[in-house]
């Protein structure tokens, strides 16, 4: 990531803000272990490779200076050497002030963003007007490029096709902004609404692009079965901006609901609520992915949890819902992350049973490096303390995995495998949804209608430019019955490589013995 070092003082800040905020660079000092540095300016490599000033100093001839003598004055030029006296580009001066300390370098004019048709050479690359890409990051000059090659500190991630990555002071995707404020996309969206795009703004995929163009955004999203085809039941989805009396939105205004069921707690509409329990039974089957299925262990079964009884789903999922995103990444972006919590109603009896409701996240990216994705593309993924693989359900409460955190500790599995659970947390998050009716006789006195995951992060990594396909389903296993449902929210960019699969969430509170336990890889 490109950043400058927050101490350095804030008139350092400003002075990058006014070069478009690529980061200030150097060379010509004839170091040979930084032939690109200039040692005898650069704040970084004062006097060597790796030499960095002080909080108030400057690099004063290969010396870290925080103090001078009033009066003194000193030549300076905080851009890149090779384009001092090109162009319109010229040094300054820096002066001694009656303080004591060294002003800003005053006078001074540096590479700015080419603009092409006017004669003049503002990248003061020697050549007006030239439409060219030096850094081959597939934008030149004329297409916005600001950063085509002295311009900043690494020309190839600063480009109109870039994210604006927060915290680095780098104008990432040169719209002339630095740091820009998040983006809310899903104010005043209607909840049943029958643009699948929708649901992409609920979970803050925000940017729309084409096919043809190299911006990045959403090129497409719509709604199918689990084989890709068909339209799922209405209910099945939603936008809401509450989840029962307390689960708020992570980022924005709103999440998506998908469900086996209706996508609504009590009280909602558009659609209504159905009892998770009694079951809405839309009467949808389709073929559970196919490249998903091909990939398992053995292949072409259904993955199961915890040495669980084997799954009776035979090739069909019940009542399902498919969200499918195409997205260019950002040219700058190596991962993506977002916010899930799944719900079951086959909680607590069912847990360990045939009927393991699940809950996926399939990626298509052409990332070849490392870490790397998942074989059968799930990233929505529990992984066990002897590396095994398991995809989120509701199997995955049995065995205190610590998946499960949002549910009442004591008895599971009587109508399925019986075990027990201690790593329930709080039931804040299934206040007012409907899985938090009270259910006694359900394996313990106390049982609930239902329990949840609470936020969990799912990630992947990608190659920047890359359009990526996300597929994001649920579905009852076995039968229609005792529904299940996830809240879909907060998809971020990253310019770091991630750990792909799903942890705990960074929101979710739970007892730190849990978060040892529980989905660390």
């Amino acid at each position: 990531m490109r950043s400058i070092r927050a101490s350095i003082l804030p008139a350092i800040l400003s002075f990058v803000v006014g070069v478009g905020a690529c980061g200030p660079t150097s060379s010509g000092g004839g170091n040979e272990d930084c032939p690109d540095k200039d040692v005898t300016s650069d704040l970084m490599n004062c006097g060597g490779c790796g030499i960095q000033c002080g909080v108030g100093e400057f690099c004063i001839s290969g010396d870290c200076s925080g103090t001078c003598d009033a009066g003194d004055t000193v030549e300076c030029y905080d851009a890149h050497q090779s384009t001092r006296d090109v162009g319109p580009c010229r040094g300054g001066v820096r002066n001694c002030l009656s303080s004591g300390q060294w002003s800003q370098c005053l006078g001074q004019i540096l590479p700015s963003q080419e603009v092409c048709g006017n004669g003049l050479d503002e990248n003061c690359s020697g050549a007006p007007d030239e439409n060219v890409d030096l850094d081959a990051d597939g934008f030149t000059t004329c297409d916005g490029d600001c950063c085509d090659s002295s311009e900043c500190a690494q020309p190839g991630l600063v480009n109109p096709g870039s994210f604006d990555a927060a915290g680095n002071t780098v104008d990432d995707d040169c719209d002339g902004a630095v740091d820009n404020s998040e983006t809310v996309c899903d104010m005043a969206l209607v909840s049943g609404s029958p643009l699948a795009t929708d649901y992409a703004k609920a979970m803050d995929i925000c940017q729309i692009a084409t096919e043809a163009s190299r911006r990045w955004g959403l090129i497409e999203a719509r709604f199918s079965l689990t084989n890709g085809q068909g339209t799922p039941a209405v209910p099945s989805h939603s936008i809401r901006s509450i989840f029962g009396s307390g689960l708020m939105p992570q980022a924005g205004m709103g999440f998506t609901l998908l469900s086996s069921g209706n996508a609504a707690s009590p009280g909602q509409m558009n659609p209504a609520h159905i009892d998770f329990t009694a079951s809405a039974q839309h009467g949808m089957r389709s073929p559970f992915p196919t490249d998903w299925m091909a990939a398992q262990n053995p292949p072409n079964v259904l993955p199961n949890a915890m040495g669980c009884p084997e799954l009776l789903g035979g090739t069909a999922a019940e009542d399902p819902v498919m969200l499918t995103l195409r997205v260019r990444a950002p040219s700058n972006a190596k991962s993506f992350s977002f916010s899930s919590n799944f719900y079951s109603a086959e909680y607590p009896e069912w847990v360990c049973s045939p009927y393991n409701d699940f809950f996926v996240a399939l990626l298509d990216s052409t990332w070849a490096g490392q870490p790397a994705n998942p074989t059968d593309k799930n990233l929505a993924f529990y992984r066990n303390p002897a590396g095994t693989i398991y995809p989120v359900g509701v199997n995955l409460a049995h065995g205190n995995t610590g998946l499960f955190t949002q549910c009442v500790n004591g008895r599971t599995g009587c109508l399925g495998t019986t075990g027990t659970i201690s790593t329930c947390a709080s039931t804040a998050h299934l206040t007012g949804t409907g899985f938090d009716t009270s259910s006694p006789g359900s394996c313990d006195s106390n049982s609930l209608s239902g329990g949840g995951t609470g936020w969990l992060q799912t990630s992947g990594n990608v190659v920047g430019g890359e359009v990526i396909t996300l597929r994001i389903a649920i579905w009852d296993t076995s039968d229609q019955r005792l529904d299940s449902l996830v809240v879909l929210d907060n998809f971020q960019w990253s310019v770091e490589v991630s750990d792909p699969g799903t942890i705990i969430g960074k929101h979710n509170t739970v007892r730190p013995e849990v978060v040892s336990a529980a989905l660390s890889h």
